[in-house]
């Protein structure tokens, strides 16, 4: 027999078994990933580069080496001889780069497949929603006009600018304002260098920046209107940057991308662990995350001039009218970000290590926001520019949970709000302006499709939603990419189907209450297969893989485990602001914002509550790092309300466990549900239940 070895394919979370001696390019398309090629394996085109990552990971059980790899060919070699600039830019080197279309399997690996690499691009669901924000920039602009200097007033040039910018200041900003004389202005040093040439370059005309009323940021010659900042929201799974005016508040550019960090771990104890066994884990993984915001910004840019092109307006005092030529936008122009993230994302991008977030007690290195120059964290905009993080509030409820608050604002509420973002990790908010009450619990990558079977994150191809027939047991399914149902070849399913089809199958009775498949039922498509009972959504002809694909037992217990631990985290919540269920829920995040909230009801992923009153809200994290951004007051407003959020760690409460076990079952092994009732009348006591309950 061949002899058979683990790969792993990230960022997309696909992994199995494949025979030794095969391509990877090959063995990624059996997996359902697909690797870009227009050589036809010839290595000459370089659309198929993919990584090798080395090192023990535990996560997978796996060691990852490059001499799990066949040696680099000859045609590799040549390839990469002739393209040094390719490996300098990147910081690659030959071995650990490869050629998938002539690397062969010899051995289990980990393989990192680039964006640029990847024929099926992943879809990163984290657009921006319409909103209406009061524009108070920490960043202002004012024209300043001096007098150049003389030997009768020799004042220095700092000098010079901050008294005038005293008067413009007061000027533009009324003397009901408190605003700081010059001498108690600063100017930060990147730019003092170059103060001198500006000045004298600009006629002593010039629009100063300022931050936060007391720190000079930028000195441009003339008249500048306009400037730029950075809304980020970092993501375990996914980075969304969005790009805006700081004078008109608009929404210039939105860019999303996978979080590289995924290679080191899917979830944030995984990347916690391996800082602490790999003495470069930390430099490796905060290079990588800013190496991606980088990117993020200049394609942000990029977006922005593109669209203030095509609105150009034309110049009609001319006789022959011709498309005026707007200012194009630069990084150096962005003066601000926001960033928001999980507490483990937010130690890694500011390069703290995160040791003791995943260590009792917990303890993270801070929970105040914190304002640092880019230039230290190695962001690409203007070096004097300024990085605003949000605070955290828990050990594992960090800066995205703080500006989902600051979005949705249920400490401005009468209700209780049960407030959810999910993902890997799962953050929750219960309350309203009387108490604030929130807790964190991992529901792992099941949910975005890692850890099933044919399980993938949504992109061209995924099965994003599953129908069953009652009666005749058969599905419908619904393709990423596709605007019909049942059309289109399938690559596997993503966690919004995935979700679907558990909650379809046990509302069909295909499986039990408990997750157990039924046996002798009337279809075909319920079988014993290799690893146990599984249902065929999609026979082998209607794939693109060519093999069926299929929600197995071990997918269900899958769900089940993740279920179970948002559904007790919101009990548990409940039970400490003695309420039933919650006024109203709302779901935040990209993945929250696919769910049908039918179906997420029907498995009990989240508690009864009136259908009407659940709401979906998108990105809400990258929301309120957008009005941090275009409101100062908003970040003192959070941070007051977030030190008044009280927080609960799940590890201590002695019930959880029991109450864990109870949630198990579908929708729950004891609770009513009386809202989906209508939808399961077969659904009858479980005479477990009593086990667990006091």
């Amino acid at each position: 027999m061949t002899k058979k070895h683990t790969i792993i394919l990230q960022p997309s979370g696909r992994r199995g078994q494949v025979e030794e001696g095969v391509s990877v390019r090959t063995a990624a398309r059996e997996l359902g990933v697909e690797i870009e090629s227009i050589c036809a394996e010839n290595a000459t085109c370089g659309k198929c580069l993919v990584l090798i990552e080395e090192g023990r990971f535990e996560k997978y059980n796996i060691d990852s080496k490059r001499e799990h790899l066949s040696p680099v060919s000859t045609e590799e070699a040549n390839y990469f001889k002739r393209r040094p600039k390719l490996l300098k830019d990147k910081g690659w080197e030959v071995g650990q780069v490869r050629l998938s279309c002539q690397a062969k399997i010899r051995g289990d690996v980990l393989i990192n497949v680039p964006e640029e690499s990847r024929g099926n691009k992943q879809i990163v669901r984290k657009t921006a929603r319409e909103r209406k924000i009061e524009v108070k920039p920490a960043i202002r602009k004012y024209l300043v006009s001096m007098s150049p200097p003389t030997l009768e007033r020799p004042i220095a040039d700092w000098e010079r600018l901050a008294k005038g910018l005293e008067t413009s200041m007061a000027l533009v900003r009324g003397t009901e304002e408190k605003l700081p004389r010059w001498h108690e202005l600063k100017i930060d040093y990147q730019c003092l260098r170059t103060l001198s040439k500006t000045l004298r370059e600009a006629k002593w005309q010039v629009t100063v920046s300022v931050w936060n009323d007391r720190e000079v940021i930028q000195v441009q010659p003339g008249y500048v209107e306009d400037s730029y900042g950075a809304a980020v929201d970092i993501g375990s799974t996914t980075v969304a940057l969005y790009l805006c005016n700081l004078r008109t508040g608009e929404l210039l550019a939105a860019e999303s991308e996978m979080n590289p960090q995924i290679v080191y771990g899917e979830d944030v104890m995984s990347r916690i662990q391996y800082t602490i066994e790999h003495p470069d884990g930390l430099e490796k993984l905060h290079k990588a995350i800013i190496a991606t915001l980088n990117k993020l910004l200049k394609q942000a840019v990029k977006t922005a001039n593109e669209k203030i092109h095509e609105t150009a307006g034309f110049d009609t005092v001319e006789k022959n009218a011709r498309p005026t030529q707007p200012a194009e936008i630069t990084v150096d122009d962005i003066l601000e970000m926001v960033l928001v993230g999980n507490s483990t994302m937010h130690h890694l991008v500011l390069n703290l290590p995160p040791k003791d977030l995943g260590l009792a007690p917990f303890v993270p290195a801070i929970h105040e926001s914190l304002d640092v120059k880019a230039r230290e964290l190695g962001i690409h905009i203007n070096p004097s520019g300024n990085v605003h993080v949000l605070p955290t509030i828990a050990s594992f409820v960090g800066a995205d949970t703080s500006a989902m608050i600051l979005a949705e604002e249920p400490h401005k509420q009468d209700e209780n709000w049960l407030l959810i973002d999910v993902g890997t990790n799962a953050e929750l908010v219960l309350g309203n302006r009387r108490r604030l009450v929130c807790t964190s619990t991992p529901t792992g990558p099941a949910l975005e499709g890692a850890h099933v079977e044919y399980g993938m994150r949504a992109a061209p191809g995924a099965i994003e939603r599953v129908h069953i027939d009652e009666r005749t047991l058969e599905p419908k399914y619904k393709i990423v990419g596709e605007e019909e149902w049942n059309t289109g070849k399938a690559k596997g399913i993503c966690g919004s189907a995935i979700i679907d089809a558990v909650a379809e199958l046990f509302r069909a009775e295909i499986v039990d209450s408990r997750g157990r498949f039924k046996k002798g039922l009337s279809t075909k498509r319920v079988r014993e297969g290799e690893s146990g009972w599984e249902y065929v959504i999609a026979w082998a002809e209607e794939t693109s893989i060519g093999r069926d694909i299929p929600i197995t037992q071990q997918d269900v217990r899958q769900i089940q485990l993740a279920k179970a631990a948002l559904f007790t985290a919101a009990r548990t919540l409940l039970k400490r602001m003695n309420l039933e269920s919650p006024d109203k829920i709302i779901l935040a995040g990209g993945f929250g914002s696919y769910i049908d909230k039918e179906k997420a009801m029907l498995i009990g992923l989240i508690p009864d509550c009136p259908l009407e009153n659940v709401y979906a809200v998108g990105n809400a994290a990258g929301d309120g790092a957008r009005i941090a951004l275009l409101n100062i007051e908003k970040r003192n407003e959070i941070d007051n309300v977030t030190r008044k959020v009280e927080r609960f760690e799940l590890p201590t409460d002695p019930e959880f466990q029991n109450q864990f076990m109870l949630a198990t079952s579908f929708p729950h092994m004891s609770e009513p549900f009386p809202h989906i009732a209508h939808l399961i009348p077969h659904r009858k006591a479980d005479p477990m239940a009593k086990n667990f309950m006091k």
